[in-house]
């Protein structure tokens, strides 16, 4: 089978992905996204391999992420001037993918077992992508984001609080209103001050793969009540909030630094609420009101 190269812009940065042709019959998430090379320089590239899988051995363990019990686990590994990662569907699975990486990220060789070719890629291509915009003041959110009236409101919080269900209600509630991302928006902090968040090719549960950006009105924090009540936070108090949300390599101090920096400028431009809410239309009549002031 004929191998081919596709480059895709999401959140303003280009990236490539060289697979065989079958592959990309898998990958219509990121047909949105796909766009001519037109000679600017790729962030990083994926080559998806038939090598075996890559072993540890020989390999210094640096991190394993376990955060989620129904999210991916990530073991972490370096040598000299490599990294690998190790990729579980589950906590407790086994491993189904092998990501062998350049030391600043930009060349990327994927192995895979048959039949996860769409979990493997889209998992290299979001952890690359995080860690090679990190330093351009972009972030990877753990969202779901709404559009209403050119404005964008981002829902925050671990599995399970209810951003989906609370952007549902908001598409009931609203005729105006359409989902951008469900699960894995982009933002930018420009230099004029200016803040944006995109759709990606990323987006959880729910197919939704928008090819469009709009500027952030609010950042809500949810969290499950018995009765719908929304605060304006403090930095101090917004800050845990935001930290939790964003995707990036936390355990190197150039890319902390470099998180802490762009979620320090967010705050300084865009509003954090929290919104404690039932699961109803009035939640999201009242988050729609107070963050729109």
């Amino acid at each position: 089978m004929k191998t081919i190269t596709k480059y895709y812009l999401a959140g303003g940065h280009l990236f490539a992905i060289e697979a065989k042709e079958q592959n990309f019959e898998l990958l219509s998430n990121y047909a949105p996204f796909e766009t001519d090379e037109n000679g600017a320089t790729h962030v990083f590239i994926i080559h998806v391999t038939d090598d075996p899988l890559l072993s540890s051995d020989g390999w210094e363990h640096v991190h394993t992420d376990i955060s989620d019990d129904d999210m991916p686990r990530i073991e972490m590994y370096r040598k000299e001037e490599e990294w690998l990662f190790r990729v579980s569907i589950h906590r407790e699975s086994e491993v189904v993918t092998t990501l062998r990486c350049s030391r600043n990220w930009s060349d990327v060789q994927v192995a895979l077992i048959p039949g996860y070719e769409r979990f493997a890629i889209d998992n290299a291509a979001m952890l690359v992508y995080a860690f090679c915009t990190t330093a351009q003041k972009t972030l990877l959110f753990h969202s779901s984001t709404i559009v209403r009236e050119g404005r964008a409101y981002m829902f925050l919080g671990h599995s399970g609080t209810g951003k989906s269900t609370h952007s549902r209600q908001w598409l009931a509630a609203f005729e105006d209103a359409r989902l951008l991302n469900d699960d894995n928006p982009i933002v930018r902090i420009f230099e004029d001050g200016s803040v944006r968040v995109y759709g990606s090719p990323w987006s959880g549960k729910t197919p939704c793969y928008v090819n469009d950006s709009a500027p952030v009105q609010a950042l809500v924090q949810l969290a499950q009540a018995p009765e719908n009540k929304i605060e304006r936070l403090r930095m101090s108090q917004a800050y845990p909030f935001i930290l939790a949300s964003v995707s990036g390599l936390k355990i190197l101090p150039n890319a902390m630094d470099a998180i802490y920096e762009s979620i320090a400028k967010l705050l300084e431009l865009c509003p954090v609420y929290k919104l404690e809410c039932l699961p109803n239309v009035a939640a999201a009549q009242l988050c729609a009101q107070t963050c729109s002031l």
